[in-house]
């Protein structure tokens, strides 16, 4: 039997593309009628290079007069890329003197703009990674060769592969989505024959993935991240240089209190979760598991809301459908127990290659400025154990 207590997913009621995954259709890169932004996001490189950025945006009265009633869900995101890379650049230009004040002029329009998009005022992985990529040819597929970032901190090779593996990833992600749902689905339904279908389209597109990740070290050296890419993508709770964390001038709903916000971080991105849940990974309460479920804050709120679904997906016996389901069959239908203990293996790759990118890019860097600390994370939290400790008990799943 399969579950009769659930609702078939379908990926487009959640803004997620069969095709590309979390990624939008192609992103904005301008905004209609709004010519500062623009032009600060076109300058921002060069303002952060001469140390200008907030001279620039103190000099300016307003940076939005106010959103356009026309403005589509699309305009909101472009110009949530842009205040969000201007309003870092504003607080670390100096990496070891971070202003503790934004403006008026750039903390209102950030504020509104992320609470109509139902984020908060902070850089999160979707204004930096999803919503942030053009094609340099628009005929051609978004893939490593023919996609470039819309905005960049400093520029340069290293921040712009860094970036664009993710986009990569999420774009490979998607067909790897596809046969998630059509497992669970097959699962709710008594159809081994598409559970299995759908965890060979996971496996595929998992592979893809792994292969993608093993390339991040082509083109950004380790070196070059942390002291180059890293300092701007921190945010201000649990920061050693800002303790108290931010304070965003003219947002009457501050009431001039400090703001804490965690910084950009690759746990927004919503795969590994979606791809926990679906395949029935628990993780044993630690710090990280806190911070994780933190971090689902700072994701789209819809792709939030699919996370959700698929973690609340279970059979009748109150297991997670899909793993419930293969489990049960696991010694009549072996073929379907390894099909997932493939993607399970593929799952527990990725996160080994990613242990070993956290002690390479961060944990063995020699550390300048209490800033840009290499003990945390930018979401400001300890990472080495934990990573570790998840590792391990992806692995452990295919023990049990």
């Amino acid at each position: 039997m399969g579950s009769q207590n659930f609702t078939p997913l379908v990926l487009s009621d959640y803004d997620i593309s069969p095709d590309h995954g979390f990624l939008p259709h192609d992103p904005f890169e301008q905004l209609p009628d709004s010519p500062m932004l623009n032009h600060l996001g076109h300058e921002l490189p060069k303002l952060l290079s001469a140390r200008m950025v907030r001279q620039f945006i103190d000099g300016q009265r307003q940076l939005l007069p106010s959103i356009p009633a026309t403005w589509r869900d699309q305009d909101y995101r472009a110009a949530m890329r842009i205040l969000s890379f201007a309003g870092h650049g504003y607080v670390w230009e100096i990496p070891d003197q971070p202003a503790a004040t934004l403006p008026p002029q750039l903390a209102q329009p950030w504020y509104d703009i992320a609470l109509k998009l139902g984020r908060p005022p902070v850089l999160s992985y979707a204004s930096y990674a999803l919503d942030n990529w053009r094609r340099l040819d628009s005929a051609k597929p978004i893939q490593l060769d023919n996609i470039v970032l819309l905005q960049n901190f400093l520029g340069g090779l290293d921040e712009e592969w860094f970036v664009v593996i993710h986009i990569q990833i999420e774009r490979q992600a998607g067909p790897g989505l596809t046969g998630l749902i059509r497992a669970m689905n097959g699962a709710a339904g008594d159809k081994p024959n598409e559970v299995f279908a759908g965890l060979r389209s996971l496996a595929a597109a998992q592979t893809a993935m792994r292969d993608t990740l093993l390339r991040m070290k082509e083109r950004c050296d380790p070196y070059m991240y942390y002291n180059r890419v890293r300092p701007y993508i921190h945010a201000w709770k649990n920061s050693p240089t800002l303790p108290d964390g931010l304070v965003y001038e003219g947002v009457t709903a501050y009431a001039g209190q400090p703001q804490q916000l965690r910084g950009e971080t690759g746990a927004q991105s919503s795969i590994v979760p979606c791809l926990d849940a679906g395949l029935g990974i628990s993780h044993a309460p630690d710090p990280l598991t806190v911070y994780l479920q933190e971090m689902r804050e700072y994701m789209p709120p819809q792709h939030r809301a699919f996370l959700l679904a698929i973690e609340q997906a279970t059979d009748e016996k109150g297991k997670p459908l899909l793993s419930g389901y293969i489990r049960d069959r696991r010694s009549h239908n072996p073929e379907l127990w390894n099909a997932y203990c493939t993607c399970v293996d593929l799952l527990a790759q990725f996160r080994d290659i990613h242990v070993g990118y956290a002690d390479s890019y961060i944990h063995r860097q020699h550390q300048i400025h209490a800033s840009n600390p290499s003990a945390v994370g930018t979401g400001g939290t300890p990472f080495m154990a934990y990573l570790q400790k998840h590792l391990d008990e992806t692995k452990r799943v295919l023990a049990d």
